[in-house]
């Protein structure tokens, strides 16, 4: 019941009101995985920036199962095997940001696109996960069966040979 696996690999593209770069973001989605991704649309108003519910202004993909471990150490190639302390979190989830997608292994640069970057997010379980999410009878996990930071990074660092490291910010 302490193993820990892989649940599933979200990649988002933010594009805000532009729709030229929504149209891309799904486009480049589509190429690295093979799967149309869903359209996230607004949930609020926000005048300022002209912002109103249901408009379009992202795309994401979720993988799950086999697809998703091994879409992972193309992801992790694009940041040379580096996550830093700060891209886990203490509840088995691992995000980070790339900036431009022709760094993913395998990705091919297309003129149609251009350059643009993506967020990547790795969710992490442990078999008897499924209680707090089912729907009768929710209860909590216990504490000792939550991920800790420690625990994904030892996962990440055994699993998929990433080490711990420092970005420098572009």
């Amino acid at each position: 019941m302490r193993e820990i696996r892989v649940e599933k690999v979200t990649l988002n593209i933010g594009a805000g009101k532009d729709t030229a770069l929504l149209n891309k973001g799904v486009k480049l989605l589509q190429e690295l995985t093979g799967i149309p991704p869903v359209k996230t649309v607004t949930q609020k108003r926000i005048p300022g920036w002209g912002l109103r519910p249901g408009l379009p202004i992202g795309a994401k993909i979720t993988l799950r199962g086999k697809q998703a471990e091994e879409f992972i150490p193309r992801l992790l190639a694009a940041k040379e095997l580096k996550l830093a302390e700060r891209n886990y979190d203490n509840a088995g989830n691992i995000s980070f940001g790339i900036p431009e997608y022709i760094d993913i292994e395998g990705a091919k640069y297309n003129p149609e696109i251009g350059i643009i970057g993506l967020q990547a997010c790795i969710t992490l379980v442990r078999p008897g996960y499924r209680v707090k999410r089912r729907r009768l009878k929710p209860a909590k996990l216990d504490k000792d069966h939550v991920i800790s930071k420690e625990d994904a990074m030892s996962f990440m660092a055994g699993r998929f040979k990433v080490i711990e490291g420092e970005h420098e910010e572009r």
